[in-house]
């Protein structure tokens, strides 16, 4: 049995994991989960094989660092032209914006 390297109490067990990315399913892959922490491992080999689902579905790369602007009195965030593809935002599209613990979340409507 092999000890946890982040806790260093639990063993690992092997696992099956359901992946996402952005919300998108990316199936199911096998890893090792700690007994003490539940801390997830996922070997190079099904890494692999979530990066090629995650780019087959166009979502690889998809987060970016963007800038705060000023506009005005007001702050803007501008949204990469990727992102606005993926989720097909236009200029006008009506969103709701809100705080969420230490994140904006911008949900379109």
């Amino acid at each position: 049995m092999t000890k946890c390297p982040i806790c260093g109490k639990g063993v690992l067990k092997s696992i099956k994991k359901k992946h996402e990315m952005f919300g998108i399913d990316l199936g199911t892959y096998s890893g090792e989960k700690c007994s003490s922490c539940g801390e997830v491992f996922t070997d190079s080999s099904e890494m692999i094989k979530i990066e090629k689902v995650a780019k087959k579905k166009g979502i690889w790369g998809l987060g970016k660092k963007t800038v705060i602007a000023k506009t005005g009195n007001s702050l803007a965030v501008r949204i990469p032209k990727q992102i606005a593809n993926f989720l097909n935002i236009k200029e006008g599209k009506g969103v709701f914006i809100h705080p969420d613990k230490n994140k904006l979340v911008i949900d379109l409507v």
